[in-house]
């Protein structure tokens, strides 16, 4: 079953690279989504008797972000026909291929049981998405391109130095291999503190780079600045919860060795960074683009703190990452629309997006009001119990610094987006033949309307997912 859930869209990019080209590549898309959505949630509702030698299993954590990413990129599927209907200049073999790949390292990462293993999964999802952001073909995507690769190249390096370090404290605590994460939770007590210490500060600025923690998130603006909308919401939703996964995996051996009050101590601090950093920077910005890859710098430090506070707050942390990725959908694809129509991100050359393509337009709306944590949205629900467990957890410094930031973070985006969408468009704006449609915007709308029911009902298996994913985040075992 594992298996398939990486193999299968692999086997699906092999198909979608010798076939005829056209149009017909991308409808490739949605029915592989489709399926392998199926497998995650079979895999996910059926026990499995595990053998002590298996290298890959879909436990809970593993489980809830692989089933986060796994909704992503189906809504993304079904919105990449009619997306790329309209750039028919460009290779659909190439983007269908990558798209396919990220999915399958995903699964990779996910279902991984040992820390070299899961390494070379975000390693080859990092490959595997570079062409993704040169899909304009242009200087400055080409650009943004290399800042990808490299800096997450040099991130995934200390990652894998940290990795190596974690490795060495199991060999002097008398554990041999395979280092599989239970095994490693399990014996945490032998593990030399100094060693572990040490491991997982280079793990969480490697991880952290690719999550775009501040001040490791200099790739974010180009990167999400230069790419189509669809491949943005990969970048936010899917890429950085995978990171985020590969960082609690660590934390939790970290946390189950007795140091989890050093690891929290530096999550607090980098997540409120990030908060902050992406305030200033949020602040007249004047690229659309840009300021979505500043408000992923925000939410990824939300994950950060919501880990490093603890308790409840890992839970919620958990259940923000769904939410985020939900909200990022409506946002990146809703913006390439409007995007679209005006033929520039610069938000000065774009107004009056009510009228000009009012749809994606209230769609953008909306999902400002709710990625800035307004009721009744799914992350107004994670961040009131993150800072609800920071207040009464014994952070009420870091809980109120917490609420202050994402209160200037509301004002500092608003700033921006209001005034887009409002107004008369521009006589002198490039007019395009851009309109609204269903295939444009439908995903999104769904989306929009997932991060509404996450926000007022979570399923009971989805709970007691959630719960035992939190619980794994923690040390247990």
């Amino acid at each position: 079953m594992y298996l398939a859930l990486i193999n299968f869209p692999l086997l699906a990019a092999l198909v979608v690279w010798f076939m005829k080209p056209g149009i017909r590549r991308a409808r490739v898309l949605p029915v592989v989504g489709t399926l392998h959505l199926a497998l995650v949630i079979l895999a996910l509702s059926t026990t499995y008797r595990l053998r002590p030698d298996a290298w890959f299993r879909l436990d809970p954590l593993g489980g809830w972000i692989l089933l986060t990413v796994s909704v992503l990129f189906v809504i993304c599927a079904f919105y990449a026909p009619a997306y790329l209907a309209l750039r028919p200049e460009r290779d659909y073999a190439v983007f269908g291929v990558c798209m396919l790949g990220f999915l399958s390292m995903a699964s990779l990462t996910a279902a991984s049981r040992h820390p070299g293993v899961l390494w070379v999964g975000m390693e080859a999802m990092t490959l595997v998405t570079t062409p993704l952001i040169y899909y304009n073909h242009n200087k400055r995507s080409l650009e943004a391109t290399w800042k990808f690769l490299m800096l997450g190249s040099v991130g995934l390096a200390l990652a894998l130095l940290g990795t190596f370090f974690i490795a060495y404290a199991a060999d002097l605590g008398g554990l041999g291999e395979p280092l599989y994460f239970d095994r490693l939770i399990a014996h945490a007590h032998l593990l030399p503190a100094n060693w572990l210490k040490a491991g997982f500060v280079l793990i969480l600025v490697g991880y952290g780079t690719k999550m775009g923690l501040a001040p490791l998130h200099t790739w974010k603006p180009d990167a999400y600045g230069e790419t189509p909308g669809i491949v943005g919401t990969i970048l936010a939703g899917g890429v950085t919860s995978c990171a985020f996964l590969a960082m609690c995996r660590m934390y939790s051996v970290v946390s189950a060795a007795g140091e989890g009050p050093f690891a929290r101590s530096l999550l607090i601090a980098l997540g409120l960074l990030s908060m902050g950093w992406a305030c200033v920077f949020m602040i007249r910005q004047t690229d659309l683009r840009r300021l979505l890859a500043y408000s992923s710098v925000e939410h990824v430090g939300i994950l950060a703190f919501g880990v490093g506070i603890g308790g409840a707050a890992t839970r919620f942390a958990l259940y923000h990452v769904a939410a985020n990725a939900l909200v990022k959908i409506v946002l990146f694809l809703a913006s390439g629309n409007i995007v679209r129509c005006y033929s520039s991100h610069g938000v000065q050359a774009i107004s009056g997006a009510f009228r000009r393509a009012p749809v994606s337009a209230w769609l953008f709306l909306l999902g400002f009001i709710a990625i800035t944590c307004s009721p009744p949205f799914a992350p107004f629900v994670a961040i009131f119990g993150i800072s609800s467990a920071a207040i009464q957890g014994g952070h009420p410094a870091a809980g109120a610094a917490f609420l202050v930031l994402l209160a200037l973070l509301f004002i500092a985006m608003g700033s921006v987006i209001l005034p887009v969408l409002q107004g008369v468009p521009s006589r002198t704006r490039v007019r395009t033949p851009y309109k609204d449609t269903v295939g444009t915007t439908a995903p999104v709308a769904v989306a929009l309307l997932l991060a509404l029911v996450l926000g007022l009902w979570l399923p009971k298996p989805l709970d007691n997912l959630l719960t035992r994913a939190a619980m794994l985040v923690e040390g247990a075992r």
